[in-house]
């Protein structure tokens, strides 16, 4: 039914969500949100609130959403990495074509070196995925 609240809220946090229970069935025709759980997508963990003990629907529910984060978080860490490329695209032309004496001054010693250190952990991991594929195919 469109307007219908869902069951569970979750109040996200930089590492996981409180979650809530949603309850309108009331007298007073109000929103209640009562504290479940506080869950932690780091390590996985499900910390019932308080001395509450969580239904299996309570514990699945949170298991469901835990692993949508997740992958919402996995697909925004990516997003953001393909914008940064987009943005030193931007900050390239920019450099070339517009940029003044005065503001590259102010910012070429820490792109050059923010650059470099990425180049040095983007050579060394590629390094290491090359190695780790040669001892694959060693083992076949």
């Amino acid at each position: 039914m469109a307007g219908e609240l869902p069951e569970y809220y979750f109040r996200v946090r930089e590492n996981g969500a409180f979650v809530f229970r949603v309850d309108t069935e009331n007298r007073q025709r109000r929103i209640d949100m009562d504290q479940i759980a506080v869950v932690n997508i780091r390590n996985g963990q499900i910390k019932p609130h308080g001395d509450r003990e969580l239904s299996e629907r309570d514990t699945e529910v949170i298991q469901e959403w835990m692993a949508e984060r997740r992958e919402l978080q996995e697909y925004r860490d990516i997003d953001d990495i393909h914008r940064a490329v987009d943005y030193l695209n931007t900050t390239t032309h920019w450099a070339q074509s517009r940029a003044t004496d005065e503001q590259l001054e102010a910012v070429t010693d820490a792109l050059l070196l923010a650059m470099h250190d990425l180049r040095t952990v983007l050579v060394r991991k590629k390094a290491d995925m090359l190695l780790k594929g040669d001892d694959d195919a060693d083992d076949d």
